[in-house]
């Protein structure tokens, strides 16, 4: 059965002939195939896509967030993104990575895709005020 559904602290989107766990810095297919960016022992650098049978994904690293290693994962069919904690607020210092990583999660959004994350659903607006912060705080030190 085709879904996008939460499952503790990963999202689980099902095809008809598989599973993707996704979690913000680890992919896991249900037959143990798994994908991380290489900062984080993966073999990832940019993209990387998969087919579940009868829905394609793709999963994307746009730049380190917080900590570093983020991905996004972007499910086409449903105009869902999985952002992990790219869409986080900021509770130390800002890399310079992380606004820009932002900015590429919002572009890969439309005025009706459905965005998850690690605390839930947030809208493209809430991405675009917290990439203005990341940039006040990386720029001046202050939230915009």
């Amino acid at each position: 059965m085709r879904q996008i559904a939460r499952t503790g602290d990963a999202i689980v989107v099902s095809g008809r002939d598989r599973d993707l766990t996704y979690r913000s810095r680890r992919v896991t297919l249900d037959d143990g195939t798994w994908v991380a960016h290489e900062s984080r022992g993966g073999t990832l650098s940019s993209v990387w896509a998969v087919d579940l049978g009868d829905r394609f994904v793709e999963v994307v690293h746009l730049g380190g967030g917080p900590s570093g290693g983020e991905l996004a994962v972007v499910v086409p069919d449903a105009d869902t993104v999985l952002r992990g904690e790219l869409g986080s607020e900021p509770t130390g210092p800002v890399a310079p990575s992380w606004p820009v990583a932002v900015d590429l999660a919002i572009g890969l959004t439309g005025p009706a895709t459905t965005i998850l994350g690690a605390t839930g659903e947030v809208s493209r607006e809430h991405l675009a005020e917290l990439h203005q912060r990341l940039l006040g705080l990386l720029h001046d030190g202050s939230p915009s």
